[in-house]
């Protein structure tokens, strides 16, 4: 690790906490469990920003419930049936 002459240094801001890329790379746990306590990171090389990282937050709708849509489709007997040679063939290209 390159030596840049003086101490690391992490500053706080209003809302984030800036980090050098030094000292995410020396405790990357702890720093990715202070994101997944809610807090917002902004990594910085040189003094100038590189990189955010931020809480993931899922979705509302990226759950879809179970039986959403029970009673609307019903699956045909033969949907395990062997397919139509002629598709096959088609799918083959022959």
């Amino acid at each position: 690790m390159a030596d840049y002459g003086g101490p690391i240094t992490t500053y706080y801001s209003d809302t984030m906490a800036t980090i050098t890329i030094d000292e995410i790379q020396l405790d990357l746990l702890g720093y990715l469990r202070r994101v997944e306590a809610g807090e917002t990171l902004l990594i910085v090389q040189a003094g100038k920003p590189v990189a955010e990282i931020i809480p993931h937050e899922p979705s509302a709708d990226s759950f879809r419930p179970f039986g959403l849509c029970a009673g609307e489709f019903v699956v045909p007997d033969d949907f395990d049936a062997p397919l139509p040679n002629d598709l096959i063939d088609a799918f083959e290209g022959t």
